[in-house]
Formats: C-alpha cells, structure tokens, sequence
C-alpha cells in the first residue's frame, strides 16, 4: 500500500501550470516539521515536492499562499531522467490525491481590519 499524510507549510506560493494536453499541475514544496529539536535546540523541516493535479491545483494555486498550512494524502513516486551531461537522477516526489487547508498564515488582519 503506497499512501502518504502530510501537514506542513507552503514554503512558496503555488502557481498554476496548463499544460499542452489541458491538464492543470502545480508543483510545492511543503516545509513538514521534525518532531525534535537539533543541537542548537530548534526544529528542523523537511521540504517535500508534491505535485498537484487539476481540480486540486486549481483550488491550491486560488487559495493558498506562502506559509499557509495545508494537510496533503497521495502517494510517493519516484522516477529517473538524464540530466545535461547524460547522467541518471533520481526524484522523489508526493503525488497529492487531496488536500485539507489547515489554516492560513496569519497575515495581520483581524475582523477585517488591518493591524
């Protein structure tokens, strides 16, 4: 069984891509915090590409910005291209099946007013 769950922070803003074949993708990179503290006593994150699909990528690239939190489940995926001097890398990415907005960052506006 191949499925994930994440919550964590936008580390950018999504931006929406239309591909030839009408397909709507948008890749982030989701900042997934450490449950621990490293030797200089602060949390550490992971930053996971994820890809968003169509409906899902629309939705992300009108609603979220930068420092929203988000809760992800899909799976892992990994692939392998050639890079310019022909060499095999590999990726892998979290190829998002659905998303729950958790909460936006706070953005300095309380009832509708500028603080």
């Amino acid at each position: 069984m191949n499925n994930v769950i994440l919550v964590g922070r936008l580390a950018q803003d999504p931006m929406l891509e239309e591909l030839e074949s009408e397909k709507k993708r948008t890749v982030i990179d989701l900042a997934v915090p450490r449950n621990y503290k490293n030797q200089e006593g602060l949390y550490e994150a992971d930053f996971i590409r994820c890809i968003l699909w169509n409906g899902i990528a629309l939705n992300a690239s009108k609603y979220c910005k930068t420092g929203d939190a988000i809760a992800i489940r899909g799976r892992i995926q990994t692939r392998s291209f050639e890079d310019e001097e022909k060499n095999k890398k590999y990726i892998t990415e979290v190829i998002a099946q659905s998303i729950n907005f958790v909460a936006p960052k706070y953005r300095g506006e309380i009832n509708g007013e500028n603080k």
